[in-house]
Parts: structure tokens; C-alpha cells; sequence
């Protein structure tokens, strides 16, 4: 079973950047891509950015060019580079790895940008 922790969130100012991290640990097997969604309160889900096992990446409208998703393979890590953040990026952003039969994600970062 794939298990997803993810760290890096914060409180930054409107503008500012920040990195989040997302460790991968046990079978990648199955795996075909891993990316990043984020849930503001009393809003829809929102698939943030994507990326596959070969580097293929999609990026939500909202964030193209102001964020960079990348992975290590060899670390089983995905971050998400994000900068000129506005408060409208402020959400509980979660993990995910995309997987044929499971819903695994990690447990959520909370990112805050405040005007």
C-alpha cells in the first residue's frame, strides 16, 4: 500500500512563494501518475497539477505559470513549486497518487496567503 505524507505549507504573503513536498512510500507499482489537488472551504475539489511517471504534466488554468510540479523517482518524491501566490490560492492542498482501484492520498497541508 502507497502511503503519501506531504509537508511544506504555511502562512505567506500575497506574492510570496512556497514548496510543497510529497513523500511516497511502498509499492509504486501501480502507479501512473502522482499530483496535487487543493479543497477551499465552500469550494469544489480543484485538481491543481499532474504529473506522470515519464514527467507529462497538466496544470490547472488558475495556476499556469505560477506553478511548477516535478518528482524524483528515484526519492519517490513530488513537489509543487508555487509562486505569486494570491489568496485565492489559500486551500488544504492534498497529495495524490493515481492509482487503478485506490484513492490514495496524504493527509493535507494547509497553505494560507493572505493579502
Amino acid at each position: 500500500q502507497v502511503q503519501l505524507v506531504e509537508s511544506g505549507g504555511g502562512l505567506v504573503q500575497a506574492g510570496g512563494s512556497l514548496r510543497l513536498s510529497c513523500a511516497a512510500s511502498g509499492s509504486m507499482r501501480s502507479i501512473n501518475a502522482m499530483g496535487w489537488f487543493r479543497q477551499a472551504p465552500g469550494k469544489q475539489r480543484e485538481l491543481v497539477a499532474a504529473i506522470s511517471t515519464i514527467g507529462t504534466t497538466n496544470y490547472a488554468d488558475s495556476v499556469k505559470g505560477r506553478f511548477t510540479i516535478s518528482r524524483d523517482n528515484a526519492r519517490n518524491t513530488v513537489y509543487l513549486q508555487m509562486n505569486s501566490l494570491k489568496p485565492e490560492d489559500t486551500a488544504v492542498y492534498y497529495c495524490y497518487a493515481d492509482h487503478p482501484t485506490l484513492d490514495i492520498r496524504g493527509q493535507g497541508t494547509q497553505v494560507t496567503v493572505s493579502s
